[in-house]
């Protein structure tokens, strides 16, 4: 089956040579400038430094200047408090990237617009989603649904919030991108135990259909942002080249990717995809567990520095690389 996979892998990877082929001109990488910082995650980050850990995700992107927020954690005011303690300012964010649909992602998104709308009314009003993110999860806790999200939209739009909600890959600022629906060229991960049901539509299991991630084209090579990576990381990555740019490498990793728990063949088969992609360094956080982190940095022949589990408060810079905190050295 890896076989199959592979040769398979390969030839995906060809295509982005055939198409770049056919450009009259390729523009240069427009990020020149980038860093990335940990919001929440799952380890807390230094000792006295601020910021506590949670079963989430989140983190700061700032860009050539242009500022996003990634997922917004778990619990109501935990983004929210790391960012006073990290004096991480949130009130000149405009946009909000949710991932997916679950808790985990989007928890703190209410208690962030509410502490910022009456002073900065613009801040975190443009919240971007990948179709399907508002579908149906069957029978659940919020408000007779299983999709937490479908409840909170009103709430947000109530505090002024604006809902995108994305079909296909969009460029939110010069070389930043978000994938739009990912293609699941690879069987990387397994459906939720809750079905989705889309207007007009039978339930079928839930493989989040509404998965999305960002995409940085860098001077260095793409940079890719993951909450969950409900798509898979190989496919997440595929797509983020046929987003940004067919030829170019994948420089770094970061977030969650759902690896918490996969044998270890398959942890050896996307350590290999990496290997063919230019994977330099991996910022892995939230779901992807500790013990896959260091077999891929392994398998990969990674430097100490280049591979580590993230920490609230640990940041990835173009110029220099990620800074694990102490906790993850």
């Amino acid at each position: 089956m890896r076989c199959v996979l592979s040769r398979l892998f390969l030839r995906l990877t060809c295509v982005g040579f055939v198409l770049i082929s056919c450009r009259l001109t390729a523009a240069p990488p427009p990020i020149d400038a980038l860093r990335v910082t940990i919001l929440s995650t799952n380890l807390a980050g230094n000792p006295g430094q601020g910021g506590i850990g949670e079963w989430g995700f989140a983190a700061l992107v700032e860009a050539n200047g242009f500022k996003l927020l990634f997922d917004t954690g778990h619990r109501p005011d935990t983004v929210l408090n790391n960012a006073r303690e990290l004096k991480v300012d949130l009130s000149d964010v405009t946009h909000v990237v949710l991932s997916h649909h679950h808790e985990d992602h989007i928890g703190g998104l209410l208690r962030l617009r509410e502490s910022l709308a009456d002073q900065f009314p613009e801040a975190l009003t443009q919240i971007h989603v990948g179709r399907g993110a508002f579908w149906s999860r069957g029978e659940g806790e919020f408000d007779g649904d299983g999709n937490a999200l479908i409840a909170m939209r009103s709430q947000s739009e109530q505090l002024g919030g604006q809902f995108h909600e994305h079909a296909e890959a969009v460029a939110l600022a010069p070389g930043v991108w978000l994938t739009g629906p990912i293609p699941r060229l690879f069987d990387e991960q397994r459906a939720m135990r809750n079905p989705v049901i889309a207007p007009g539509a039978d339930a079928v299991p839930d493989t989040l259909p509404e998965d999305i991630a960002l995409v940085l084209d860098t001077t260095k090579g793409l940079v890719v942002l993951t909450g969950c990576g409900h798509a898979g990381l190989i496919n997440t990555l595929l797509q983020a080249r046929t987003v940004a740019r067919p030829d170019a490498t994948v420089y770094a990793a970061l977030g969650g990717f759902h690896l918490a728990g996969t044998p270890d063949d398959r942890i050896t088969w996307t350590a290999e995809r990496l290997a063919e992609l230019g994977l330099q360094h991996l910022h892995a956080a939230h779901c992807t567990g500790i013990a896959p982190v260091y077999q891929i940095k392994d398998l990969l022949h990674l430097p100490r520095e280049s591979a580590h589990v993230g920490a609230v408060g640990a940041v990835f810079d173009l110029s220099s690389g990620i800074h694990p905190l102490w906790i993850a050295r």
